[in-house]
Protein backbone atom coordinates (compact mmCIF):
# COMPACT_ATOMS: atom_id res chain seq x y z
CA UNK A 1 0.00 0.00 0.00
CA UNK A 2 2.75 2.08 0.83
CA UNK A 3 5.13 1.67 -2.16
CA UNK A 4 1.60 2.58 -4.46
CA UNK A 5 1.51 5.87 -2.37
CA UNK A 6 4.90 6.93 -2.60
CA UNK A 7 4.96 6.18 -6.35
CA UNK A 8 2.00 8.06 -7.10
CA UNK A 9 2.93 11.69 -6.20
CA UNK A 10 2.48 13.91 -7.80
CA UNK A 11 2.75 18.17 -8.07
CA UNK A 12 -0.92 20.61 -7.42
CA UNK A 13 -1.35 23.99 -7.16
CA UNK A 14 -3.62 25.59 -4.20
CA UNK A 15 -5.85 23.17 -2.84
CA UNK A 16 -8.74 26.19 -2.04
CA UNK A 17 -7.56 29.22 -4.21
CA UNK A 18 -5.84 27.41 -7.40
CA UNK A 19 -2.75 29.74 -6.70
CA UNK A 20 0.80 28.73 -7.53
CA UNK A 21 2.15 31.70 -5.06
CA UNK A 22 2.95 30.17 -1.70
CA UNK A 23 4.82 32.29 1.25
CA UNK A 24 7.24 29.87 2.45
CA UNK A 25 7.62 26.14 3.30
CA UNK A 26 5.77 25.20 6.52
CA UNK A 27 6.86 21.80 7.09
CA UNK A 28 9.24 20.02 5.97
CA UNK A 29 8.49 16.35 4.20
CA UNK A 30 9.57 13.97 6.93
CA UNK A 31 8.10 10.42 6.63
CA UNK A 32 9.72 7.01 7.63
CA UNK A 33 7.69 4.77 5.72
CA UNK A 34 8.90 1.39 7.90
CA UNK A 35 7.80 2.80 10.67
CA UNK A 36 3.88 3.34 8.92
CA UNK A 37 1.61 0.84 10.03
CA UNK A 38 -2.30 -0.50 9.57
CA UNK A 39 -3.11 2.51 11.51
CA UNK A 40 -1.58 5.02 9.82
CA UNK A 41 -4.13 6.90 7.77
CA UNK A 42 -6.91 5.68 10.45
CA UNK A 43 -9.10 8.45 12.61
CA UNK A 44 -7.88 9.18 16.08
CA UNK A 45 -4.91 7.52 16.12
CA UNK A 46 -1.49 7.80 17.97
CA UNK A 47 0.28 10.59 15.96
CA UNK A 48 3.58 9.90 14.58
CA UNK A 49 4.42 13.55 13.83
CA UNK A 50 4.94 12.72 9.84
CA UNK A 51 4.14 15.02 7.36
CA UNK A 52 4.33 15.69 3.22
CA UNK A 53 6.29 18.95 2.66
CA UNK A 54 3.56 21.84 3.48
CA UNK A 55 3.58 25.24 1.58
CA UNK A 56 1.20 28.10 2.71
CA UNK A 57 -0.59 29.52 0.14
CA UNK A 58 0.32 34.12 -0.44
CA UNK A 59 -3.67 34.41 -1.03
CA UNK A 60 -5.75 32.47 1.29
CA UNK A 61 -3.78 31.30 3.81
CA UNK A 62 -4.05 27.08 3.55
CA UNK A 63 -0.94 25.50 4.47
CA UNK A 64 -0.74 22.32 1.91
CA UNK A 65 1.03 19.28 1.03
CA UNK A 66 2.67 20.82 -2.28
CA UNK A 67 2.79 16.77 -3.65
CA UNK A 68 -0.08 14.47 -3.01
CA UNK A 69 -0.72 10.86 -3.80
CA UNK A 70 -3.16 10.31 -6.11
CA UNK A 71 -7.13 10.31 -5.46
CA UNK A 72 -7.15 6.19 -6.04
CA UNK A 73 -3.78 5.28 -4.09
CA UNK A 74 -5.50 7.51 -1.37
CA UNK A 75 -9.00 5.70 -1.56
CA UNK A 76 -7.00 2.11 -0.57
CA UNK A 77 -4.95 3.09 2.05
CA UNK A 78 -7.98 4.31 3.90
CA UNK A 79 -10.41 1.06 2.73
CA UNK A 80 -7.32 -0.94 4.39
CA UNK A 81 -6.53 1.00 7.59
CA UNK A 82 -7.34 -0.60 11.05
CA UNK A 83 -9.74 1.19 13.21
CA UNK A 84 -9.85 1.44 16.97
CA UNK A 85 -11.51 4.39 17.69
CA UNK A 86 -15.05 4.05 18.45
CA UNK A 87 -15.38 4.88 22.20
CA UNK A 88 -13.44 8.65 21.39
CA UNK A 89 -15.71 8.24 18.13
CA UNK A 90 -18.78 8.54 20.22
CA UNK A 91 -17.56 11.18 22.79
CA UNK A 92 -16.63 13.48 18.88
CA UNK A 93 -20.31 12.67 17.82
CA UNK A 94 -22.02 14.16 20.75
CA UNK A 95 -19.58 17.03 20.65
CA UNK A 96 -20.88 18.05 17.38
CA UNK A 97 -24.14 17.23 17.94
CA UNK A 98 -24.00 19.82 21.15
CA UNK A 99 -22.33 22.27 18.52
CA UNK A 100 -24.47 22.00 15.57
CA UNK A 101 -28.13 21.83 17.09
CA UNK A 102 -28.75 25.33 17.76
CA UNK A 103 -28.61 25.73 13.98
CA UNK A 104 -30.00 22.79 13.14
CA UNK A 105 -32.88 23.56 15.23
CA UNK A 106 -32.97 26.57 12.54
CA UNK A 107 -33.90 24.98 9.52
CA UNK A 108 -37.36 25.05 7.59
CA UNK A 109 -36.82 21.43 7.37
CA UNK A 110 -34.85 18.57 8.83
CA UNK A 111 -35.91 15.59 6.33
CA UNK A 112 -32.11 14.58 4.45
CA UNK A 113 -29.14 13.98 5.82
CA UNK A 114 -25.55 13.01 5.50
CA UNK A 115 -21.96 12.70 6.63
CA UNK A 116 -18.93 12.44 4.42
CA UNK A 117 -16.02 10.36 6.18
CA UNK A 118 -18.82 8.72 9.02
CA UNK A 119 -16.41 6.22 10.34
CA UNK A 120 -18.27 4.00 12.39
CA UNK A 121 -21.46 6.04 12.35
CA UNK A 122 -21.71 7.54 15.85
CA UNK A 123 -22.95 10.83 14.21
CA UNK A 124 -25.38 9.58 11.81
CA UNK A 125 -27.49 8.44 14.67
CA UNK A 126 -27.13 11.91 16.26
CA UNK A 127 -29.01 13.29 13.29
CA UNK A 128 -31.78 10.61 14.10
CA UNK A 129 -31.99 11.92 17.30
CA UNK A 130 -31.77 15.61 16.01
CA UNK A 131 -35.05 14.83 14.07
CA UNK A 132 -33.21 14.14 10.52
CA UNK A 133 -35.94 11.53 8.66
CA UNK A 134 -33.30 10.16 6.14
CA UNK A 135 -29.59 10.18 6.88
CA UNK A 136 -26.82 8.54 5.33
CA UNK A 137 -23.03 8.36 5.63
CA UNK A 138 -19.85 7.58 3.39
CA UNK A 139 -17.00 6.19 4.80
CA UNK A 140 -14.21 4.30 3.13
CA UNK A 141 -12.99 2.31 5.67
CA UNK A 142 -14.19 -1.73 5.99
CA UNK A 143 -12.92 -1.87 9.30
CA UNK A 144 -14.51 1.31 10.82
CA UNK A 145 -17.92 0.21 9.13
CA UNK A 146 -17.45 -3.14 10.91
CA UNK A 147 -16.93 -1.26 14.32
CA UNK A 148 -20.61 0.49 13.81
CA UNK A 149 -23.36 -0.92 15.84
CA UNK A 150 -26.34 -3.16 13.69
CA UNK A 151 -28.45 0.64 13.89
CA UNK A 152 -25.71 3.20 11.79
CA UNK A 153 -24.15 0.06 9.78
CA UNK A 154 -28.16 0.21 8.33
CA UNK A 155 -27.13 3.92 7.55
CA UNK A 156 -23.76 3.74 6.70
CA UNK A 157 -22.08 3.32 2.50
CA UNK A 158 -19.00 1.88 2.22
CA UNK A 159 -16.99 4.01 -0.45
CA UNK A 160 -16.14 7.85 -1.40
CA UNK A 161 -19.11 10.16 -1.43
CA UNK A 162 -19.48 10.65 -5.60
CA UNK A 163 -21.76 13.75 -5.86
CA UNK A 164 -23.04 12.60 -9.68
CA UNK A 165 -24.32 9.39 -8.46
CA UNK A 166 -26.76 11.50 -6.11
CA UNK A 167 -29.82 13.52 -6.60
CA UNK A 168 -28.63 17.10 -6.59
CA UNK A 169 -30.72 19.60 -4.35
CA UNK A 170 -32.01 16.60 -2.15
CA UNK A 171 -30.45 17.07 1.43
CA UNK A 172 -30.85 19.78 4.58
CA UNK A 173 -27.85 19.08 6.39
CA UNK A 174 -24.20 17.87 5.31
CA UNK A 175 -21.97 17.38 7.80
CA UNK A 176 -18.18 16.71 6.78
CA UNK A 177 -15.83 16.01 10.39
CA UNK A 178 -11.75 16.14 10.44
CA UNK A 179 -12.13 14.87 6.72
CA UNK A 180 -11.51 17.79 4.63
CA UNK A 181 -7.85 18.12 5.40
CA UNK A 182 -7.87 14.12 4.44
CA UNK A 183 -9.08 14.78 0.76
CA UNK A 184 -7.38 15.86 -2.80
CA UNK A 185 -9.67 18.53 -3.71
CA UNK A 186 -11.57 19.92 -0.45
CA UNK A 187 -13.20 22.91 -3.19
CA UNK A 188 -14.89 20.32 -5.17
CA UNK A 189 -15.83 18.28 -2.31
CA UNK A 190 -17.54 21.84 -0.87
CA UNK A 191 -18.81 22.51 -4.40
CA UNK A 192 -20.54 19.16 -4.44
CA UNK A 193 -22.32 19.91 -1.07
CA UNK A 194 -23.32 22.93 -1.87
CA UNK A 195 -25.12 21.10 -5.18
CA UNK A 196 -26.47 18.88 -2.80
CA UNK A 197 -28.47 20.99 -0.32
CA UNK A 198 -31.28 22.27 -0.96
CA UNK A 199 -31.88 25.42 -1.05
CA UNK A 200 -31.89 26.97 2.65
CA UNK A 201 -29.44 24.02 3.41
CA UNK A 202 -26.74 23.55 5.94
CA UNK A 203 -23.17 22.37 5.53
CA UNK A 204 -21.23 21.99 8.99
CA UNK A 205 -17.15 21.43 8.49
CA UNK A 206 -14.91 20.37 11.53
CA UNK A 207 -11.78 21.09 10.77
CA UNK A 208 -8.09 21.71 12.56
CA UNK A 209 -7.06 25.33 12.94
CA UNK A 210 -3.34 25.63 12.11
CA UNK A 211 -3.20 29.28 13.59
CA UNK A 212 -5.36 27.96 16.86
CA UNK A 213 -2.42 28.74 19.88
CA UNK A 214 -1.69 25.15 21.07
CA UNK A 215 -0.98 24.16 17.51
CA UNK A 216 1.08 27.17 16.51
CA UNK A 217 2.78 26.55 20.33
CA UNK A 218 3.74 22.47 19.36
CA UNK A 219 4.57 23.55 16.24
CA UNK A 220 5.72 20.26 14.08
CA UNK A 221 4.81 18.35 17.65
CA UNK A 222 1.35 19.20 17.05
CA UNK A 223 -1.09 16.01 16.56
CA UNK A 224 -2.47 17.81 13.47
CA UNK A 225 1.04 17.70 11.36
CA UNK A 226 0.22 14.15 9.94
CA UNK A 227 0.53 11.81 6.91
CA UNK A 228 -2.69 11.81 6.44
CA UNK A 229 -3.35 15.60 5.82
CA UNK A 230 -3.25 17.16 2.55
CA UNK A 231 -4.01 20.61 4.03
CA UNK A 232 -4.53 22.27 7.53
CA UNK A 233 -7.04 25.60 7.58
CA UNK A 234 -6.86 29.04 9.15
CA UNK A 235 -9.99 30.78 9.90
CA UNK A 236 -9.26 32.91 6.75
CA UNK A 237 -8.69 30.09 4.55
CA UNK A 238 -11.77 27.72 5.62
CA UNK A 239 -14.05 30.75 4.94
CA UNK A 240 -12.40 31.31 1.63
CA UNK A 241 -13.25 27.89 1.08
CA UNK A 242 -16.96 28.53 1.63
CA UNK A 243 -16.89 31.45 -0.36
CA UNK A 244 -15.82 29.64 -3.41
CA UNK A 245 -17.89 27.07 -3.13
CA UNK A 246 -20.88 29.52 -2.78
CA UNK A 247 -22.36 29.50 0.32
CA UNK A 248 -23.69 32.54 2.22
CA UNK A 249 -24.34 33.23 5.88
CA UNK A 250 -20.67 32.21 6.84
CA UNK A 251 -19.36 31.59 10.51
CA UNK A 252 -16.21 30.02 11.58
CA UNK A 253 -15.75 29.65 15.24
CA UNK A 254 -13.57 27.20 17.73
CA UNK A 255 -15.27 24.99 20.13
CA UNK A 256 -14.23 22.57 22.47
CA UNK A 257 -13.62 18.76 22.04
CA UNK A 258 -14.57 16.38 25.28
CA UNK A 259 -12.78 13.22 25.02
CA UNK A 260 -11.79 10.74 28.09
CA UNK A 261 -8.34 11.26 29.77
CA UNK A 262 -6.71 8.48 28.01
CA UNK A 263 -6.80 9.59 24.56
CA UNK A 264 -6.21 13.23 25.61
CA UNK A 265 -3.08 11.45 26.86
CA UNK A 266 -2.34 9.65 23.29
CA UNK A 267 -1.93 13.35 21.59
CA UNK A 268 0.97 14.32 24.24
CA UNK A 269 4.19 14.89 22.11
CA UNK A 270 6.33 12.49 24.34
CA UNK A 271 7.95 9.53 24.83
CA UNK A 272 6.08 5.96 23.66
CA UNK A 273 7.40 5.09 27.05
CA UNK A 274 6.32 8.09 29.32
CA UNK A 275 2.97 7.97 27.57
CA UNK A 276 2.49 4.06 29.20
CA UNK A 277 3.39 4.86 31.63
CA UNK A 278 1.31 7.89 32.51
CA UNK A 279 -1.03 5.88 30.76
CA UNK A 280 -0.74 2.88 33.07
CA UNK A 281 -1.06 5.12 36.52
CA UNK A 282 -4.44 6.73 35.27
CA UNK A 283 -5.92 3.34 34.84
CA UNK A 284 -5.02 2.57 38.33
CA UNK A 285 -6.02 5.57 39.72
CA UNK A 286 -9.60 5.00 37.57
CA UNK A 287 -9.11 8.53 35.77
CA UNK A 288 -8.27 6.90 32.30
CA UNK A 289 -12.19 7.35 31.43
CA UNK A 290 -12.76 10.42 32.93
CA UNK A 291 -14.53 12.73 30.29
CA UNK A 292 -12.32 16.04 29.53
CA UNK A 293 -13.34 19.20 27.55
CA UNK A 294 -10.67 21.34 25.94
CA UNK A 295 -10.13 23.98 23.21
CA UNK A 296 -7.42 21.78 21.54
CA UNK A 297 -7.24 24.44 18.02
CA UNK A 298 -10.22 22.98 16.02
CA UNK A 299 -12.88 25.13 14.56
CA UNK A 300 -16.35 24.60 13.24
CA UNK A 301 -17.57 25.90 10.27
CA UNK A 302 -21.27 26.57 9.08
CA UNK A 303 -22.52 28.12 5.87
CA UNK A 304 -25.68 28.00 3.68
CA UNK A 305 -27.15 26.90 0.39
CA UNK A 306 -29.05 30.79 -0.44
CA UNK A 307 -33.07 30.12 -0.57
Amino acid sequence: MFDKLKSSVAGRPCPVCGSNTVSGTAFESRIDWEKLDDFAFSSRKTPEMMSWRMVRCADCDVVYAAEVPSGTTLVDAYHEADYDSVDEANYAARSYAREIAPAAGKLRRRGAAMEIGAGNGAFLTELKKMGFADVVGFEPSNAAIAAATPEARAMLREGIMEASALEPAAFDLIGCFQTLEHVRDPLQIARDVHGLLRPGGMVVFITHNYRGLLNRMLGRRSPIIDIEHLQLFSPRSVRRLLEEAGFSDIEVRSFWNQYPLRYWLRLLPVSAGLKNGLAGFLERLGLGGMAVSANVGNMISIGYRKP
